[in-house]
C-alpha cells in the first residue's frame, strides 16, 4: 500500500456512545499506517478519554470549543488545524456539524469522507444540504441497511461514491461466569427508543411466571430521558431485579455473566453492543427493524420480534428463558461468523484504499 497523506478523524459529539467510541477505535487502527489527528469537542467524552489513545502510534488530539453545530469556532478552528498539519484526508463521524465544516474546507484540497452509523429519517435534499454535501468525496455506511438509507436521504454529487464497510470488533476470549439465575443484559446509553423501556416491561412475563432473573442495564443516562425512565422503572413490582449499572469500561464483565441480550431498540444503525453480544454467544433478542434482519441473513442466530410489539418480546423472552440450553447451543456458531465478517484487517484495508 502506498504512503498516505496526513488524515484527520473528526467527531465533535458531546455524547459517549457507539459513534464516539468508534471514532477512537478507527483512529487507533489507521494510526499504524497514516499520521492521524483526532479532532473532538473540548471537555467531552473523546477529549476526556485521551489516556486511551493519545500518543498511540503518535495519534495527536486537537479540541474545539463551541456552543452550536453552526459555529465560527468550528469553521476557524478546524481550518487552522487542517492547514497547520497539512491534512489532506478527513473522515467525519456525525451529521449536524457538517454545516460548519463545509466552510472550514472551502478552497482547500481535501478528500472528505463522511462515515454514517445511524439511520436518518428526513430527506436532506434541499438547496442548503445539497451545498454542504457537495464537497463530500465518499459516504461510508457501516451496513447495507444504512447504505440504502444514506443513498435515499443524502444528496450525492456526480463524483460522490457510496461504500459499505462493516466495522470490526476487538474480541476478547469468551469467559462465562458461573451463575444459577437467568441473567439478562442491555448495553447502551439509556435514551428514548434505545430499547431499555420496552425491555424492562417485557420482563413482566418472567415475573408473572415465577421465573427468577436479574437484568443488568449497562449505560449512562441521556439527561433528558432520566426522569421518565425512572418513573417507569419505579412503577415495576420487580424493579429490584433490574440493576442500573451506569457507564462502565468493563462491559465484558457483564457479557460474561449473561445468558440473554435483550435489545428491543426502535431504530439502530448497526449496534456495536449487539454485535459484541452475538460474538459472546449470548441469546440475542431484538425487533425486526433496521439492520437486524441483515445480520440474520449473514447467518447469525438471533430472534427478531414484531417491530415495537412488547407482547412479541415477552413471548420470545419466555420461550428463550425456558429453553436456555438449546438456545445457547444455537447461538454458539455466532462467534466464528463475527470473526470472519467483522475483522480488523479488512476494515483497515478498505479505509486505506479511500485515502490520498
Amino acid at each position: 500500500m502506498s504512503t498516505k497523506q496526513p488524515t484527520a478523524i473528526i467527531c465533535l459529539s458531546h455524547h459517549s456512545g457507539g459513534m464516539e467510541i468508534d471514532s477512537i477505535k478507527l483512529a487507533k487502527k489507521l494510526s499504524a499506517h497514516v499520521p492521524i489527528t483526532l479532532i473532538a469537542k473540548t471537555n467531552c467524552f473523546i477529549a476526556n478519554s485521551k489516556d486511551d489513545y493519545a500518543g498511540y502510534n503518535n495519534i495527536e488530539l486537537e479540541t474545539i470549543s463551541f456552543r452550536s453545530s453552526m459555529s465560527l469556532s468550528i469553521v476557524l478552528g478546524v481550518r487552522r488545524i487542517v492547514q497547520d498539519k497539512g491534512i489532506k484526508n478527513i473522515i467525519f463521524f456525525g451529521a449536524s456539524e457538517l454545516k460548519s465544516l463545509y466552510f472550514s474546507f472551502l478552497g482547500l484540497d481535501i478528500n472528505l469522507i463522511v462515515r454514517h452509523g445511524t439511520t436518518k429519517s428526513r430527506p436532506k435534499k434541499d438547496w442548503f444540504h445539497r451545498l454542504i454535501y457537495s464537497n463530500v468525496n465518499t459516504h461510508i455506511s457501516i451496513c447495507k441497511h444504512l447504505q440504502k438509507n444514506v443513498e435515499h436521504i443524502i444528496p450525492f454529487g456526480k463524483q460522490t461514491k457510496s461504500v459499505m464497510i462493516y466495522p470490526s470488533l476487538e474480541l476478547s476470549k469468551i469467559e462465562k461466569a458461573p451463575h444459577d439465575t437467568l441473567t439478562l443484559i442491555h448495553v447502551g446509553r439509556i435514551a428514548k427508543g434505545k430499547g431499555q423501556a420496552d425491555a424492562i416491561q417485557a420482563c413482566e412475563i418472567l415475573h408473572k411466571k415465577g421465573i427468577d432473573f436479574i437484568f443488568y442495564l449497562v449505560g449512562g443516562f441521556d439527561a433528558r430521558y432520566e426522569q421518565p425512565f425512572m418513573e417507569l422503572y419505579n412503577s415495576l413490582p420487580y424493579k429490584e431485579k433490574i440493576i442500573l449499572v451506569g457507564f462502565t469500561k468493563n462491559v465484558s464483565e457483564y457479557y460474561a455473566k449473561a445468558d440473554i441480550f435483550l435489545f428491543p431498540s426502535h431504530g439502530e444503525g448497526l449496534s456495536n453492543a449487539f454485535l459484541e453480544a452475538l460474538a459472546n454467544n449470548l441469546v440475542c433478542i431484538t425487533y425486526n427493524n433496521t439492520s437486524f434482519p441483515e445480520l440474520q441473513k449473514l447467518g447469525l442466530y438471533c430472534h427478531l420480534c414484531d417491530n415495537r410489539n412488547i407482547e412479541s418480546v415477552k413471548n420470545t423472552l419466555l420461550e428463550s428463558g425456558t429453553h436456555l440450553s438449546e438456545e445457547i447451543s444455537s447461538a454458539s456458531a455466532n462467534r466464528q461468523i463475527i470473526e470472519h465478517i467483522f475483522n480488523t484487517e479488512r476494515v483497515i484495508r478498505d479505509y486505506l484504499t479511500l485515502l490520498k
